[in-house]
């Protein structure tokens, strides 16, 4: 959801060196980006105690001699590196005592929560005088990765040019509350699959294989299970390959997003105002009366999801294939 703010910085100052620090998966999913120059990742420490993690990231921002740093998240220890980092011109949200460590903090939107991510990152440029474009998120895969998705996918007797394939996300890392119940990705994938033209495949990461094992125990073989199977570089390939994509709320949603992948995406807990995929894509939400909570696990009937029905959800896909075929 920050790629368009890197868009922007890069129409406005072309000859600038633009480096993203990030905690590791996501410098696997900005590869190729080109308006980036470099990424700097690190894994998150068990503990932010760890006084060698800090000195590493803050010895890098001192050999960069960065004149600008802005700063999307809201942790206390992002604006304690780059003070500590010499980075001259420090740009963040304010947020409590952080505040004092930067040269510049703005003050969240007041309707934040109903205006999208993209668009609150994209309030830092404001002191900036950069303008604010209307480019979308975009992600980038190589000629080589998605000739590697092409011929993984004709082994499994896919052909692009004919078949309709299907993409499934059944997980969400943040936690179940957001997650549709397995046995109806299950009952979807028997109805998709009654077209012959169709092929299904589920990602999701090493975390999801119980649970996508459960969904496809007793699928036919045009629904290939690839949970914990793929790279992210390998996921993101393939996911460019789909007709379309469902998912719950979740990094491949986003990633779908900024691929220009056609999705449905189901949300519960979440509020797609806010999160949702950027700049389209269908959205169901019912809106129930404790939604959104952004509880990780729900308290009581979940019922956000479960009001979301199979056949609801297997009509959409179908207007996303005929949007496709068009």
């Amino acid at each position: 959801m920050a790629t368009p703010l890197l868009t922007d910085l890069r129409r406005q100052w072309k000859e600038a060196k633009i480096t993203v620090i990030c905690q590791t998966p996501i410098d696997s999913v900005l590869q190729n980006h080109p308006d980036i120059n470099s990424i700097y990742a690190f894994k998150r420490p068990k503990s932010w105690l760890n006084k060698f993690h800090h000195y590493e990231v803050i010895d890098f921002l001192q050999k960069g001699q960065y004149d600008l740093g802005l700063l999307l998240t809201n942790s206390f220890s992002s604006a304690w590196w780059f003070l500590k980092g010499k980075v001259q011109n420090r740009l963040g949200f304010a947020d409590g005592f952080r505040s004092l460590l930067l040269n510049k903090a703005i003050p969240f939107p007041k309707n934040k929560e109903f205006q999208h991510q993209v668009i609150t990152y994209k309030t830092l440029l404001g002191p900036l005088a950069i303008p604010v474009s209307s480019t979308p998120p975009q992600l980038y895969v190589s000629t080589q990765e998605l000739q590697e998705a092409h011929h993984f996918l004709h082994r499994c007797g896919i052909d692009l040019q004919k078949n309709i394939l299907v993409g499934i996300n059944p997980g969400a890392a943040y936690g179940s509350a957001k997650c549709w119940p397995p046995e109806r990705f299950n009952k979807l994938t028997k109805k998709l699959l009654e077209n012959p033209n169709v092929f299904v495949i589920y990602f999701g990461d090493s975390n999801g294989v119980s649970v996508v094992n459960q969904i496809c125990q007793d699928l036919p073989n045009r629904a290939i299970n690839l949970a914990g199977r793929t790279s992210i570089r390998e996921l993101i390939a393939l996911l460019k390959c789909c007709s379309i994509f469902l998912t719950n709320d979740s990094g491949p949603m986003h990633i779908a997003a900024a691929l220009g992948v056609r999705l449905l995406a189901l949300f519960g807990s979440t509020n797609e105002i806010k999160t949702g995929p950027y700049p389209q894509g269908l959205v169901i939400h019912k809106h129930v009366e404790c939604s959104p909570c952004y509880k990780r696990v729900c308290p009581i009937d979940f019922r956000c999801m479960t009001k979301i029905k199979v056949e609801e959800v297997y009509e959409q896909l179908e207007r996303l294939v005929k949007e496709n075929s068009c």
